[in-house]
């Protein structure tokens, strides 16, 4: 029994370093290519992970992007929903523009590669998820629409500024940000609060 316990408790601290390692390796190959033209074979040998012992966690490359990408867009989420209750907007903005930049050839991978439609999908699964959280039973917009329609256009400007051969600047792309998405986003919350206010 207690053999059992240490062989699972083993296995266990091998896939914590496995898939962590995995993940370092594809952002570390997305740095010098696309993902389109990295290989398994490649992750694996980069990781320092048998190809074999790859196939324990993932089916294949899509889905290690998918998992990595899951945690990424935990971390983006936490910059982006703040920003639509934030008292500077712009500064906010341009501190999540500021992030995405420096990691963009991570996100350029992410928002436009191939699994760019599974990837929009997930975030605007955990925005509907963080925004039913704090969702307002006042509001005239139908549940949690503001935020998800906030975090879809949000990508779709990301994406469509990755796509850029001569990309606009981080601060330049903030103020479109804020314009565009956020202060609207704003308005439509102030405008809830007026009209609750006023019954």
């Amino acid at each position: 029994m207690y053999h059992d316990a240490r062989g699972a408790e083993a296995r266990e601290t091998r896939t914590t370093r496995t898939r962590p390692a995995l993940c370092t390796a594809l952002l570390s190959l997305l740095e010098e290519k696309p993902f389109e033209q990295i290989t398994i074979r490649e992750i694996t040998a980069c990781a320092g992970v048998g190809y074999a012992t790859f196939f324990r966690h993932y089916t294949d490359k899509d889905a290690l992007l998918n998992d990595f990408a899951a945690r990424e867009i935990s971390r983006l989420l936490a910059m982006t929903l703040p920003i639509l209750y934030a008292i500077d907007s712009r500064a906010s903005a341009q501190a999540l523009c500021a992030y995405l930049w420096e990691h963009r050839k991570l996100w350029s991978a992410l928002l436009t590669g191939g699994a760019a439609a599974t990837l929009k999908a997930e975030f605007v699964r955990q925005a509907q998820h963080n925004a039913a959280e704090q969702q307002n039973t006042d509001s005239w917009l139908p549940g949690d629409l503001n935020v998800v329609f906030a975090v879809a256009a949000t990508i779709e400007i990301l994406a469509w500024w990755l796509k850029q051969d001569d990309p606009p600047s981080v601060k330049r792309m903030a103020e479109v940000l804020d314009r565009l998405v956020i202060i609207p986003s704003i308005a439509r919350v102030g405008s809830t609060e007026k009209s609750a206010k006023r019954r």
